[in-house]
């Protein structure tokens, strides 16, 4: 029998929670074959077998924290001989072979689920609609999912909850006093649910951040009429490609080209704060709202990318971020970030810097509004609003506003781009 030690699963991380266990004991298992799912302070990890054999046990409850490095899983290599002096005769070994279904008692069960639960890992749903379901000592199995292709929803567990209670209600013969109601409701205790994952790690960099950088915030509205033009123009292009083109490549391009005015603003100030790095390439954030919380994945060397290996970068990591598998070398090496906070209906925010980036834009959702042209007509123009924010330890207000005029500048005039592109 050999044990499966959890392995390094990025730098820096020592423990994670585990998500979804894909086995039980005693199942057949394959090499390469998804095992159990575990959530690190980064991203949500499917950790697949090394070899062919047979789960003997899971030494940690799903929903329990698992140490690199600490036994895992045990299991049983084909073909393997069994060690042990007293080693059964192979009559023996038979019986042992023919009844599987004992392995999935409750005393060979780390996580508690009876041998029906097995039938849990087969019903798609979220790693928080998973938990919820724990937490109120629920199977899946037994929850009408709403979602695609039978997938559970959170309004699927609460409509189930809902419905229980309604009936336990109904059958109770009991009445209770409206008053009485009143006051355990008063007097009933929070939920509890531990920061873990990546809400942990946000938490930590925000405050982080927040308290020890000083923040300049920076506002502006951009006429994006002309790039709204442009980009209905070229999406049959990028489609034929098989590319999904957003207004985000062009921001991101746009912005590397603005960079290489003022790389000011995509340098970084040192642990010591007595030394800029100044970075010849420019790897742009993202900031994603995934459900595993906020992640900011970055498409790097944007200065050398054209708009559709941009929008294909943004493609895939959106993607990977919402479905919280980004790999750790996306996450690593940003310069300089955007969050796009119109795209959920957002007008105007104040973000809080990546660090050890130095700046930060906030891009608001764009409205179409009455504006003078030059003959003093009033016209109907596409306005984008914005908010940056820098490091005001060596970003000044003046440094900021020029960068910002010049992104500007690519945005309402896009095709002034072309000149620039290499």
């Amino acid at each position: 029998m050999s044990d499966f030690l959890l392995p390094d699963i990025g730098e820096g991380i020592v423990e994670c929670e585990v998500v979804e266990w894909r086995v039980a004991e005693g199942d057949q298992i394959e090499e390469d074959q998804p095992i159990v799912e575990v959530m690190t302070d980064k991203a949500l990890v499917e950790i697949t077998a090394p070899e062919a054999g047979v789960v003997t046990k899971l030494y940690v409850a799903q929903g329990q924290i698992a140490k690199v490095h600490a036994p895992l899983y045990a299991y049983q290599v084909d073909g393997a001989s069994n060690n042990n002096s007293e080693a059964e005769p192979d009559g023996a070994q038979s019986a042992a072979s023919e009844k599987p279904m004992a392995q999935t008692t409750e005393s060979s069960n780390p996580t508690g689920i009876p041998a029906a639960g097995r039938l849990y890992d087969k019903v798609p749903a979220s790693p928080a609609v998973r938990r919820l379901v724990r937490e109120h000592s629920l199977q899946l199995t037994e929850i009408a999912g709403s979602g695609k292709d039978g997938r559970v929803l959170k309004e699927d567990v609460l409509a189930h909850l809902d419905q229980a209670s309604q009936t336990a209600a109904s059958s109770s013969q009991t009445v209770v006093n409206n008053q009485t109601v009143k006051k355990q409701a008063e007097t009933q205790a929070p939920r509890v649910e531990p920061l873990r994952g990546v809400r942990a790690v946000m938490a930590k960099r925000m405050v982080e951040a927040a308290s020890t950088i000083p923040h300049f915030h920076y506002g502006e509205e951009i006429d994006v009429t002309a790039l709204l033009a442009l980009r209905e123009r070229l999406k049959p292009l990028a489609e034929a490609q098989g590319e999904r083109l957003t207004l985000m490549p062009f921001f991101m391009k746009a912005m590397a080209l603005a960079v290489a005015e003022e790389p000011i603003v995509n340098a970084q100030l040192n642990a010591a704060g007595d030394e800029l790095y100044y970075y010849p390439q420019c790897n742009i954030g993202m900031a994603v709202d995934s459900k595993t919380g906020l992640m900011v994945p970055n498409v790097k060397n944007v200065e050398r990318l054209t708009l559709l290996e941009i929008a294909r970068e943004v493609g895939r990591l959106t993607t990977s971020a919402r479905d919280g598998r980004v790999d750790q070398t996306d996450l690593k090496g940003g310069t300089i970030s955007i969050s796009n906070i119109g795209a959920l209906g957002g007008t105007y925010a104040a973000p809080i810097i990546n660090a050890p980036e130095a700046a930060i834009v906030a891009i608001g959702k764009t409205q179409w509004l009455p504006r003078f042209d030059e003959q003093g007509a009033v016209q109907r123009r596409a306005i984008m609003t914005i908010t940056w924010a820098g490091d005001h330890r060596f970003i000044d207000g003046g440094t900021i506003a020029r960068f910002c005029n010049t992104w500007k500048g690519f945005l309402e005039a896009p095709d002034s781009m072309l000149l620039h592109l290499a």
